[in-house]
């Protein structure tokens, strides 16, 4: 009787609380794409992809993507007139 209280405790707390950890999951991928070595137009692929496939969008990757390429790319960027 015991293993099915605590089954079901279990159960309920995996659907309360496993939500969050997917969101913090796809947050994570998000902020792990690094431009490293690539070109900016591979950067731009795979950001686009796990943005994607994160579900977020708006400010929240506009704000990962700028955190995201290179220091004196995102400078020219915003001295640039029409920034993207």
């Amino acid at each position: 009787m015991s293993y099915v209280i605590v089954g079901k405790f279990l159960s309920d707390l995996k659907e309360e609380f496993g939500k969050g950890g997917n969101e913090l999951i796809k947050m994570a991928k998000l902020e792990k794409v690094d431009p490293g070595e690539k070109t900016i137009k591979e950067f731009v692929q795979e950001f686009r992809k796990v943005g994607k496939e994160s579900g977020y969008k708006g400010k929240l990757l506009i704000e990962n993507f700028k955190r995201g390429i290179n220091e004196v790319i995102r400078q020219k960027l915003m001295e640039s007139e029409h920034p993207p």
